[in-house]
């Protein structure tokens, strides 16, 4: 199942299409032939834009790992069978009219499920957007193109939100190693999908957006065995949210505080937004955890130093005090001075990570701090967490260089709090 969904040598696009503004068009335009063979079937077409088309799967001579299906509802039993016939590896169905709608849906949904189930072929949706596993090339969604690679698997239960994160992700520095639209879920469920990406060697966290589960307790299941911090954004938490995870998905959102406690049973972090999910998932993707009680400030602005301080004693994350802490090292800091006492700060046992102020000060040099925050943190090998403030062109060149080297950097004291309780155990 990995090999055919996740990296399929042989790709059909049910429903491929060269019109403007169509699901079958943005498949076409996202999925590259890069060491892969790709077909297109579509009845009403001969070429798509100049590449031979087909009426059916079944006319394709050869094996076919993946079908992308992209039809209206109506025709989908029809393309199943043939898809059946064909003996493809696995089929991800885009189209949605099933379960997320009324009765007759959640029955046809049933019914194409039992059948795909019996001939042993995996399914990805109905009803969702596809996926994308940028390690291999692969991109087959509708999305608005494909972000950079990294270590980040996002599994979600809504394709909107992939897309929204996706269109961002040229803002960011981090990148994925898996992206599943989930859909419906009628086939392959979000338990696999995290199994899978537990497995998947490009895979350093895993992100979850979930509305519901059809079965808590192989959720919690799951969760209690996989190996890799997963960190959950959780919606459908109130009654009136509720009717909506209903109408989107089709599925079933539980009493809210009882998922909560699952998620802490099963060892996850829960995340209160779409941006702490991804702040959280930036720095365990790219830093190991250290276990450990105590977190060191290094400051040139003293009140961003309190603001920070007052977070993490808030939290019962402790400052340990064998030199000032926060070190406020004043305004007119030169890039010899923040190393100084960065190194002063990091070195002290009781210090499981270091976190790195800086405001933009007429003196400041951010990219030359920058450099030697990234040599301390190859030195000591223990966390390191970065809060540049401020967006002038130089700070930016900053925040790039200090990302390309795995150093996550967060705008403000309040962002940079959930990261810094990952990275040190404490969420």
């Amino acid at each position: 199942m990995i090999n055919t969904i996740f990296n399929p040598k042989e790709v059909a696009i049910i429903g491929a299409t060269d019109r403007e503004n169509s699901v079958g068009r943005g498949i076409v335009e996202n999925l590259k032939e890069e060491g892969r063979k790709v077909y297109y079937i579509n009845p009403q077409k001969k070429k798509i834009f100049g590449k031979k088309t087909y009426q059916k799967i079944t006319d394709i001579d050869g094996k076919i790992d993946l079908a992308v299906i992209a039809v209206p509802q109506k025709a989908i039993d029809e393309v199943i069978d043939q898809c059946i016939e064909k003996k493809v590896g696995g089929v991800i169905i885009i189209s949605s009219g099933f379960a997320e709608i009324v009765k007759e849906g959640k029955k046809r949904q049933e019914k194409i499920r039992k059948k795909l189930s019996s001939a042993q072929i995996p399914l990805v949706g109905p009803n969702c957007l596809g996926l994308i596993r940028p390690s291999v090339g692969l991109n087959v969604s509708f999305a608005p193109g494909t972000p950079q690679k990294g270590g980040i698997a996002f599994i979600s239960q809504s394709g909107g939100l992939i897309d929204a994160v996706i269109d961002g992700a040229e803002n960011n520095n981090f990148g994925f190693s898996i992206i599943v639209s989930v859909g419906n879920a009628a086939g392959i469920g979000i338990e696999d999908y995290i199994a899978i990406a537990d497995g998947d060697k490009n895979t350093n966290v895993i992100a979850l957006y979930i509305e519901g589960v059809k079965d808590g307790r192989l959720f919690l299941k799951t969760l209690q065995n996989t190996k890799k911090p997963v960190i959950v954004l959780k919606a459908g938490k109130t009654k009136n949210s509720k009717k909506a995870v209903t109408s989107h998905t089709g599925s079933l959102a539980g009493e809210y505080k009882i998922f909560s406690a699952a998620l802490r049973q099963g060892g996850a972090i829960e995340a209160q937004s779409l941006e702490e999910l991804f702040d959280i998932a930036k720095a365990l993707s790219w830093q190991n955890k250290n276990k450990g009680t105590g977190a060191g400030i290094v400051t040139n602005g003293g009140g961003a130093g309190v603001l920070l301080a007052d977070l993490l004693d808030e939290n019962n994350i402790k400052l340990p005090q064998k030199t000032s802490n926060p070190l406020d090292i004043l305004g007119d800091a030169s890039p010899e001075k923040y190393e100084t006492a960065c190194r002063k700060t990091i070195k002290q046992k009781e210090v499981s990570l270091l976190a790195v102020i800086q405001t933009p000060q007429t003196v400041t040099k951010p990219l030359e701090n920058a450099k030697r925050i990234k040599k301390i943190f190859d030195d000591h090998k223990k966390p390191v967490v970065a809060i540049f403030m401020g967006s002038g062109v130089e700070n930016k060149k900053a925040i790039n260089y200090l990302e390309e080297h795995k150093i996550p950097n967060y705008s403000d004291p309040k962002r940079a709090l959930k990261p810094i309780m990952a990275l040190i155990n404490k969420l």
